[in-house]
């Protein structure tokens, strides 16, 4: 069996959902391996200019979610790759229940790339959508309590804030993360998907 066979199979036959994960020490062998494997960046189109692995494509999470079956229908095995491997895992299930299975996660996200000594693309510097969110939340909290010294009931929505962490937490999602992924500044340039899936499926 070739290196590009083995590098395929070790894709394809990893397809349970809670452990179809793969190691970024293990992503950096399966390149040199196997150069046509697909990554798929599920991160805003502002993170993914900020930095990212070179030669992956771009699809923000909004976007997967609403052409899934597309994406779906790709014959490639993929790597999903965000920030921190949660939106990742959130694209994975979308994909999953659309029928396709030869997925893996990038651990650690981007992040866990980095740590490992991947290569990567740079260009200009932008808040992560996670460090986003903790900034945020930690300013509405911060501003509550101390409005609630004058204004008592102020302080539930401190308690709303934790609410809805604790809630992100569990479920695996973050809602404040897709609000502030919608803005603007994040959006970054605009995801050609007919053009991505034309070089993903080559």
């Amino acid at each position: 069996m070739t290196a590009t066979a083995t590098a395929s199979s070790n894709i394809n036959t990893n397809t349970n959902t809670n452990t179809n994960t793969i190691h970024a020490s293990e992503l950096r062998h399966l390149r040199q391996a196997d150069p046509e494997i697909r990554i798929l960046d599920v991160r805003t189109g502002t993170e993914f200019e900020s930095v990212h692995i070179p030669g992956s494509y771009n699809v923000p999470l909004d976007t997967l979610a609403e052409h899934v079956a597309r994406v779906a229908d790709l014959d490639h095995p993929v790597i999903l790759v965000c920030q921190s491997g949660a939106r990742a895992s959130t694209a994975q299930a979308h994909l999953n229940r659309a029928g396709k299975s030869n997925l893996r996660v990038l651990e650690g996200g981007i992040g866990g790339w980095m740590a490992v000594g991947g290569e990567t693309a740079k260009g200009r510097e932008a808040w992560a959508l996670e460090r986003q969110v903790r900034g945020v939340a930690g300013s509405i909290v911060l501003t509550a309590i101390l409005a609630s010294l004058k204004f008592p009931k102020v302080r539930l929505l401190a308690g709303g804030v934790g609410f809805g962490l604790t809630f992100s937490a569990v479920t695996n999602t973050c809602a404040m993360g897709l609000l502030l992924g919608k803005l603007p500044y994040n959006r970054g340039p605009k995801c050609d998907l007919d053009s991505v899936l034309s070089q993903l499926s080559t």
